[in-house]
């Protein structure tokens, strides 16, 4: 029995066999949670539906007789033509969709054949399911067991370092008083720089370990993100950069902990200063993001402000990105590798999401995403424990 040709979209049924009435094909594929485009054999749009359009930022009339190529990205008119040569449906996962005028997607795309009469390939159906949500949902998840590992790591830290470091730095003050050598006096004072310094490092760590509240305000976050880029103005690294600022005047205030947010955003500042090494701009942008949600902690979806700080240094090389949020991971000397995670430990304590982009001599981009209400387990809790002192919220 023939299938029907890509372009016959009306199904009629009859209601006397059936019990249902006539439908459109159309109305049905418009239903459809998933986006959809038809093709024909020349790899020409036929039809696309509502939620394909939201996807490739198009709209039906626009597309309708334009070859696939000009409509979306050109691997899915490689995805067709492969249909088309075989017979056989294919599938791509996890595909990356770039945007113009939004975030990019994440999407599984699937193609299929449609037989016309005497068994010819008469187009080809795609269906595009956005991975978006779930693929961040995914991330967070590891992200929490990443920071479940580092507190594991920072917990036997702790009690294996800590106390003999106190230890030793009791006997080197023993030593500098007992000693009217010059040179003993110096190494003791050394030893007590080192076991300070170790000790700080150490505090830092333990941040991952640590389950102290967030204190928790209305913040206007233009008035953290002023005192931020005042604060960087006074780094000697900012001499020959111009700080720009671009805030969206309409971001209500955010339920936060301003301490924490200054001290991520801080860490993000003083990376792109490093960055640029004297020459060239830094950019912290605030906006309204009400396409990229974030899942609250009552299970519902929810807006978010996104804060970016951006530079157009260098970039990053494609091998020493994927290890940035690695603790004790740096490619700068001195440098302790931990600011990046400790930025992205308090922005998950929050509830948010921060997220990288760089490519080598196109700067980078760091997106910090935070709930327009605000962490609300943590809210929640706050308010059952309204007298309680939180510990660590001074360091």
């Amino acid at each position: 029995m023939p299938r029907k040709r890509a372009s016959d979209f009306r199904r009629v049924h009859n209601p006397e066999t059936l019990g249902t009435p006539p439908r459109d094909l159309k109305d049905v594929l418009e239903a459809v949670l998933d986006g959809v485009v038809v093709v024909d054999r020349d790899a020409h749009v036929e039809f696309v539906n509502g939620e394909a359009c939201r996807m490739l930022e198009t709209s039906a009339e626009f597309a309708a007789g334009l070859p696939l190529a000009r409509v979306a990205d050109p691997a899915f008119e490689s995805l067709v033509r492969s249909v088309l040569e075989t017979g056989r449906p294919a599938v791509q996962d996890d595909r990356v969709l770039a945007r113009r005028f939004s975030p990019d997607l994440f999407l599984d795309v699937a193609a299929a054949p449609l037989w016309g009469d005497e068994r010819a390939i008469s187009g080809v159906v795609l269906a595009l399911r956005d991975r978006t949500i779930h693929r961040s949902l995914a991330e967070r998840a590891a992200e929490r067991e990443r920071l479940s590992v580092y507190g594991t790591i920072a917990s036997g830290i702790a009690h294996e370092v800590k106390n003999p470091l106190g230890g030793i730095r009791g006997a080197a003050e023993i030593l500098a008083s007992r000693t009217s050598d010059e040179k003993s006096r110096d190494a003791a004072a050394l030893i007590v720089r080192e076991v300070d310094r170790i000790r700080s490092l150490v505090d830092d760590l333990l941040v991952f370990h640590q389950r102290d509240a967030l204190r928790l305000a209305a913040t206007n976050i233009h008035r953290v993100l002023d005192g931020v880029l005042e604060l960087l103005s006074m780094d000697p690294l900012a001499t020959g950069v111009k700080l720009e600022r671009s805030f969206d005047p309409s971001i209500p205030e955010l339920s936060a902990d301003p301490d924490r947010l200054t001290q991520v955003f801080l860490n993000l500042g003083r990376n792109a200063l490093q960055a640029l090494d004297g020459e060239g701009t830094l950019l912290v942008e605030t906006r309204m993001a009400l396409e990229q949600r974030l899942p609250s902690a009552r299970g519902t979806s929810l807006p978010t402000v996104a804060i970016t700080v951006a530079d157009d240094g260098p970039g990053i090389e494609p091998e020493v990105f994927e290890q940035l949020s690695t603790p004790f991971f740096t490619t700068r000397a001195g440098g302790t590798g931990l600011g990046l995670a400790v930025s992205r430990h308090w922005v998950a304590r929050h509830g948010g999401a921060l997220r990288l982009e760089s490519e080598p001599g196109s700067g980078t981009r760091a997106r910090v995403y935070l709930l327009i209400n605000g962490p609300e387990e943590q809210a929640s809790r706050n308010e059952a424990k309204p007298s309680e002192v939180h510990k660590g919220d001074a360091e």
